[in-house]
């Protein structure tokens, strides 16, 4: 009004007025003295419950002269509550709670929040052929369980909503990544309609009358890759339709990380021990090896799943052609088998035999050329859990071989090295293994678990420790005692032959340089002493200008917990005992392991493989969080 200078403000008992000043131009009044009218002065009104009834709540602003004490006029604000929040599993519990936090940012670490999204990649309906991820709608309600909820409260009159409209939303990058269902209750697939995905970026939500929350399912369909981080977000905003253009009064977003597909290391326990059956000139000798992994399984108390020959096609190497790992959210974790692109006999397995109700799958496929042996997942490892100067890797590092440090050679494909690298949580690191004929990093290295404060300890094949041990044997006495005694298909070499045989020294020599290289990558990278470190005696001999195991290479073996199915090396006997048998059980038995050697010299060895070559296993998931990494 003219002539006003001073104003009070009041409100309706459910609405909050606060007053905003500049107090180095404003004074705030004390006693009977009212605020200025002045640009340095706002008033802002709150309200926190939803109105009943439109414009049901007032805000009442009377406005005075200089020095008068009646008013000269007053100013009514009519106001409507209205409660619009998009809710998801921000704490990481596993379930839903309203929050006026940060909802649109995602925080790695104990203190971090941000909901999770795990690929929905396994195969929950028996009649489909896909993953769950490449169905273009819900075909099992057993498939919700994959995806994470996500709720919108929307309270207000009825009558709001006559001329305002909720518009769901996403970007077109993400559209690729997530779809959304909605779910109207019920238990029929029909009650659960798709809303979001691709090429479907936004939806009209249909509020109906007194509906104050609707669920919705959030449904993630890509890992990270090279070019995704793993970070979505969906939007929802309050429309005002009275208005030409139309206008979004309020929008609230959330975020979403993808789950990273994780490896797991020996060190964890494990669940199911596979291996093929084969049907070939050496069938005798490959059901006793079937039977010795068989005992070890039970001792470890482990599933044994024998992979028929009509499903791997004469293609014994499980562990080339696949990489058990898992996927997890704070409501669910979830086996995920990676499929190598190497693509041989076992090609079609991990597809058809693994992937199923709550077991997912994943692979990566090479354009426009043909896979190397460093594709294959033998050249795939990961450690046990490592500190290094300081950062913690709490779920190990992945470890990759490859011709570095050579300019040329093989390496593993860019398509599956980028994919590892971008799941985040267990940082890769590259090793030498192209000096290999075959050049898979577990034909030189293993972990395993030990009950100590380390928890590990890593196994390096070492030529140095067995030339030495051939030699005190030698000084003893024995060196007429020949390796490969006990085979009768296998030319005999007694120790005395092996050390005066200058090819054979001179190789495994060389050998050593190529591990001793890594060993100290190793303990560069995995933050390792030479405590943590044990040698196992190993020769190689070359061909050409790659290396073979010279008798069956006993690092590469399978760790089912404390129980390690070793390949027999048949190394020299002395007084009854094959002495480099003898060596590595004085090595890691005091550790309490337990040494089974398994003799898989014509089955495997034979054919540029041992028992870890031909078996795989899948473990326990870690049961540290992901989330709570600090990167």
């Amino acid at each position: 009004p003219k002539g006003a200078k001073t104003f009070e403000v009041t409100g309706s008992s459910q609405v909050e007025v606060f007053v905003v000043y500049d107090p180095a131009r404003v004074t705030e009044p004390t006693g009977k003295a009212r605020w200025p009218l002045d640009t340095n002065v706002d008033v802002i009104v709150s309200v926190d419950t939803a109105s009943k009834d439109l414009n049901d709540l007032k805000v009442k602003v009377s406005y005075f002269g200089q020095h008068e004490d009646s008013a000269l006029g007053h100013g009514v604000l009519y106001v409507t509550g209205v409660y619009i929040s998009l809710d998801v599993d921000t704490g990481r519990t596993g379930k839903v709670k309203r929050s006026r936090g940060n909802k649109k940012t995602w925080r790695w670490g104990p203190e971090g929040y941000g909901a999770v999204l795990l690929v929905n990649c396994d195969r929950d309906s028996l009649t489909s052929t896909e993953p769950d991820c490449a169905d273009n709608q819900l075909v099992s309600l057993a498939d919700l369980q994959d995806m994470s909820p996500m709720v919108l409260s929307c309270e207000g009159p009825d009558k709001l909503f006559d001329n305002h409209k909720l518009i769901l939303n996403m970007s077109w990058s993400d559209s690729k990544r997530l779809r959304v269902f909605c779910a109207r209750g019920g238990n029929s697939l029909s009650n659960y309609k798709q809303v979001l995905g691709p090429y479907h970026l936004s939806y009209e939500i249909k509020r109906q009358p007194g509906e104050r929350e609707i669920s919705f399912y959030v449904e993630g369909l890509a890992f990270p890759d090279t070019d995704f981080l793993g970070l979505v977000s969906l939007s929802v905003s309050l429309v005002n339709t009275g208005t030409l253009p139309e206008v979004p009064l309020f929008t609230d977003t959330v975020a979403f990380r993808l789950a990273p597909w994780i490896m797991t290391p020996n060190t964890q326990p494990p669940l199911e021990l596979y291996v093929c059956r084969q049907c070939d000139g050496c069938s005798w000798l490959h059901e006793k090896f079937l039977d010795d992994m068989s005992y070890l399984a039970s001792k470890a108390n482990c599933k044994l799943v024998i992979c028929p020959q009509i499903e791997n096609r004469n293609d014994r190497w499980i562990q080339d052609e696949m990489e058990f790992g898992y996927s997890e959210a704070p409501h669910k974790s979830l086996p995920v088998v990676f499929d190598s692109p190497r693509n041989r006999g076992l090609k079609d397995f991990p597809y058809k035999k693994i992937l199923g109700p709550d077991f997912g799958y994943v692979t990566r496929e090479i354009q426009f050329s043909r896979a190397s042996s460093l594709d294959s997942f033998g050249n795939l490892d990961v450690s046990p859990p490592v500190t290094v100067g300081g950062k913690e890797y709490p779920l190990g590092r992945i470890l990759i071989g490859s011709s570095y440090p050579k300019s040329s050679g093989r390496r593993m494909t860019k398509v599956v090295h980028n994919f590892l690298q971008a799941q985040q949580v267990q940082a890769p690191v590259e090793l030498y293994s192209d000096w290999l004929s075959v050049g898979h990093v577990d034909e030189f290295l293993s972990f395993v678990p030990t009950s100590d404060q380390k928890g590990f300890r890593l196994l390096l094949a070492s030529p140095s420790a067995c030339l030495k041990l051939f030699q005190e044997k030698r000084e003893e006495g024995y060196g007429e005692a020949a390796q490969f005694d006990e085979l009768k298909y296998q030319s005999k070499r007694s120790i005395n032959e092996m050390l005066a045989d200058r090819s054979l020294r001179s190789d495994s020599l060389y050998v050593q340089k190529c591990i001793d290289w890594n060993r100290e990558v190793l303990k560069r990278e995995l933050g390792l002493t030479e405590r943590d470190i044990i040698d196992i005696p190993q020769l190689f001999s070359l061909k050409g200008s790659y290396a073979e195991a010279f008798f069956p290479d006993m690092v590469n073996m399978v760790v089912l917990g404390k129980y390690l199915g070793i390949p027999k090396p048949f190394g020299p006997i002395i007084n009854g005992h094959c002495c480099l048998e003898e060596k590595v059980r004085s090595l890691l038995e005091p550790l309490g392991l337990h040494c089974i050697f398994i003799d898989d010299y014509l089955s495997y060895h034979k054919l540029s493989g041992e028992i870890h070559c031909g078996t795989n296993v899948r473990r326990k998931p870690f049961p540290f969080k992901w989330w709570n990494m600090v990167l």
